[in-house]
């Protein structure tokens, strides 16, 4: 996905537009918004500027067509968009780092396609009805609020049955103690989707500390050419399973996301 920012300079002219008070949050779609602005000019696309759902980018092919819709709709109430006036920058393309370009990991659909033994899961594990049903069985109990996602203790206390992350916070690396949760690691991913990412650090030259919770938390400033990694995603009623070495060896982790 195309990354924007603001023009170093605040004279600078660009084909991009930062658009904010519209999107779907506001009940705003992409669609909705293109029919508006393509009367300006050629549209590149329409991409969330952020996680907030109520700021885009408007890309266009020529810079002209930018400077007129900016003129045209900044600050003034569009009917078509139910009267709602919107707030209008230039924005410009992020170019993308080197050696951030070389880190990119495909993701992958199937665990076969991870190549990490021990791996799997099953797509479509449970239905969309008993998906439902859990979710209104674990709603009816109390939560308990930690510092980015919501949890719920189930018997002991190291054995979380349920989390709850909202949409952008991740999980830092790590491999889940030993001693709480033996071999088989079962993950049933409700409500939504998210991308999981592993790790495997060569010849153990980094080792989690093991701390006085269920996960081994990582504090670490990583050199990234010491670990292998691997990403797949994992939709909605999915089971995933870690046992063998993708449990033991690899470190897991969600990566926190703003788009």
């Amino acid at each position: 996905m195309p990354r924007f920012g603001r023009p170093k300079n605040d004279g600078e002219l660009s084909s991009n537009l930062y658009v904010a008070n519209c999107g779907p949050a506001v009940g705003i779609s992409d669609d909705d918004i293109a029919s508006v602005f393509c009367k300006f000019g050629e549209l590149k696309g329409v991409y969330a500027a952020d996680e907030s759902g109520t700021r885009v980018i408007v890309a266009y092919a020529e810079e002209g067509s930018a400077q007129a819709a900016l003129k045209a709709l900044h600050g003034r109430p569009c009917p078509e968009l139910g009267g709602r006036s919107m707030h209008i920058r230039y924005s410009v393309l992020q170019p993308i780092i080197q050696d951030r370009a070389s880190d990119l990991v495909p993701v992958s659909i199937f665990a076969s396609e991870v190549s990490i033994p021990g791996l799997y899961l099953i797509h479509d594990f449970i239905s969309a009805k008993e998906e439902e049903e859990l979710l209104q069985a674990v709603d009816c109990r109390p939560w308990n609020s930690l510092a980015k996602r919501r949890v719920q203790h189930y018997g002991y206390e190291f054995r979380y049955d349920v989390n709850e992350y909202p949409p952008g916070v991740g999980l830092s690396p790590h491999i889940d103690t030993h001693s709480a949760f033996e071999d088989l690691i079962f993950s049933l991913s409700l409500s939504g989707p998210c991308v999981m990412e592993f790790r495997r650090y060569e010849n153990g030259d980094w080792l989690p500390k093991v701390a006085s919770s269920s996960i081994a938390k990582t504090e670490h400033t990583e050199d990234q050419s010491n670990f292998k990694r691997r990403v797949i995603y994992l939709p909605p009623r999915s089971l995933l399973l870690l046992s063998g070495e993708a449990r033991y060896a690899w470190h897991h982790y969600i990566p926190h996301h703003k788009v």
